[in-house]
């Protein structure tokens, strides 16, 4: 497992580099990544939550195996939209309803190296645009009106960060 990172981190507020190789490290990276999200029970997890700034994420819905996505791209998203209420890792006991298109089409690598072409909906695409976010320096309550992510900001103590 690898320790979660928490806002105000400068790593959460930055773009993450692509990954350049998927090698040995990157791949234990991911599985370390898996466990980490296993034992928080998140349904995903980006890279720079874990201090790491490069563009990978996994997603572990209940009933699903874990998903493995490197240097992932959105690549269409639906005109439908949904609200729903938002968590985050990394913004522990922060909540907040975040408007996102209700599907996507998400072209990533697995740890394999090998491309796929993923079209998701439901709340798989809700964690992939929040974990994909999270690769672009940004924040789900970086979505929200001003005064309302002020609000959760003053609102929100970052929680003393321990190794697992």
């Amino acid at each position: 497992m690898v320790e979660l990172t928490y806002y105000p981190d400068e790593v959460l507020l930055r773009k993450a580099h692509p990954v350049a190789d998927i090698d040995a490290e990157i791949k234990q990276l991911s599985q370390e990544m898996v466990a980490t999200l296993y034992q928080a029970q998140g349904l995903g997890l980006a890279a720079p939550q874990v201090s790491r700034g490069v563009r990978l994420f996994v997603v572990n819905l209940p009933n699903d195996n874990p998903r493995v996505f490197i240097n992932p791209e959105v690549v269409e998203t639906s005109v439908d939209e949904i609200m729903l209420e938002e968590g985050c890792l990394s913004i522990p006991g922060t909540f907040a309803n975040v408007l996102r298109p209700a599907a996507v089409r998400v072209q990533a690598r697995d740890t394999n190296g090998k491309p796929f072409t993923l079209s998701a909906e439901g709340m798989l695409a809700r964690v992939i645009q929040h974990e994909l976010d999270h690769l672009n320096g940004v924040l789900f309550w970086d979505h929200l009106p001003e005064r309302r992510r002020e609000r959760l900001q003053k609102k929100y103590t970052a929680p003393q960060s321990v190794r697992s």
